[in-house]
This record gives structure tokens, sequence and C-alpha cells, in this order.
């Protein structure tokens, strides 16, 4: 199947584009959330620009305090740019075709970053599964990350070899999900069931705007 991407030019400057979109913008709208969603409550608090098209939710774990904290424990925090794509239509035979493709931008201080973890064999943390997509998307045969452009079309799954990450911070996904497949290159369906089952047990908040786990793959 080939698939057409299109590019969509704004008239204007950037910082005019952004404030258009804040002033008249409104985010997807959750059924599992009773109250109206505005703006706001999908940015996360260390984000730069508003550009993806679901709130990149992992980031809602962190804040200014965490960083700190862990730029005093010698922990290195390196960013980039994705449009996470949205997780369900609501449709199940549309969900089907989940994710959709993705653009993302990895600057070239994020790659040197991550090179150098590699080097040291350190830990590599993905913070939420679109980054997941756009890393190793951007990466080739031997885990090298390439800076610059790009748009993913990568499903990752039980049998993808991950090159680069390590270990994964994300909301709670439900099974059948397409960000719940992407799980299972982490972890075993033994693990994600046991997971799961102590997720309904104790009450966690699933979706956006709900809790988080943390997964590490096995060596």
């Amino acid at each position: 199947m080939r698939v057409w991407h299109r590019c969509l030019r704004f008239s204007g400057d950037c910082s005019t584009i952004l404030r258009g979109l804040a002033q008249h913008g409104r985010p997807i709208q959750y059924a599992h959330v009773p109250d109206a969603v505005a703006l706001w409550d999908v940015w996360t608090g260390i984000a730069a620009e508003p550009i993806a098209f679901e709130a990149p939710s992992a980031g809602f774990a962190l804040d200014w305090r965490t960083l700190a904290t862990w730029r005093q424990r010698g922990i290195v925090f390196a960013t980039l740019a994705h449009a996470a794509g949205i997780s369900s239509t609501g449709n199940a035979t549309l969900d089907l075709r989940l994710p959709f493709d993705e653009p993302y931008r990895i600057p070239a201080t994020t790659a040197e970053a991550i090179e150098q973890a590699q080097s040291r064999r350190a830990r590599i943390v993905a913070i939420g599964t679109t980054v997941v997509r756009a890393l190793e998307a951007a990466a080739d045969a031997v885990g090298r990350v390439r800076a610059g452009d790009g748009i993913t079309s990568l499903r990752v799954g039980s049998e993808t070899p991950l090159r680069v990450v390590g270990t994964l911070l994300t909301g709670v996904h439900e099974p059948g999900e397409s960000h719940f497949e992407l799980l299972r290159a982490f972890a075993s369906d033994a693990a994600l069931d046991r997971i799961f089952k102590t997720v309904v047990k104790h009450g966690y908040r699933t979706h956006e705007f709900g809790d988080s786990v943390l997964i590490e793959r096995p060596h």
C-alpha cells in the first residue's frame, strides 16, 4: 500500500500560528472524561510547541523538579519533537489501521546524547510510545540514531527488534489498543497479563490522564 504524505503551509510567522492554535484549537474530547477538556489540559508542563494531535500523556508524569533531580544524579534528559497520533478513533474497524504515520524531529544534541549513553551501556528510557516509534525509526541497523526530520510508519510489536530503547515510561494501555501492542516489544504476554490484572484489581486509571507504568525489556 502506498502512503502519500502532504504538507500544509501556513501564512504568518510561527508565533502567530501557535497563538492562533491556542486561541481557536480544540483538543480531542475523550469519552471517559466527563468534563470538557480545555487546551491547556493536554499541554504537558515541560513541553515546548503544541504540535501533537493527541496529548503526549506519558509526559504528564514529569515536571521541572523531577528533571532537576535527574540532573543532580547525572541522568541526561534529551528532547525531540513528535506529533503524537491518536490512540483510538472510536471505530473498531478503523482502529485496526492504527497507529497512523507520525512526524518527528530529532535534534543533533539528542542523537549525540543517545550515542554517548550507548557507548557507556547506559539505559535509554523513552517517555511515551510515540518516542519509541521515533527513535527506533530513526535508528540504523546497529542502533545509531540519525538526527533530523522524519515520518515513521513503524508498527512496533512483539516481533520488533528494539535497537535503541531499553525502558519505557508510558500510560496504562488496554489489550487490543495499538499502544498496548507496542508494549509487547518490551515484555512477554504473560508479564503484560499480570500487569493488567493488577491494574484492574487496584483500580488504576487507564487511557490519557491516567496512571503510568515503567517497563524494562529483558537484556
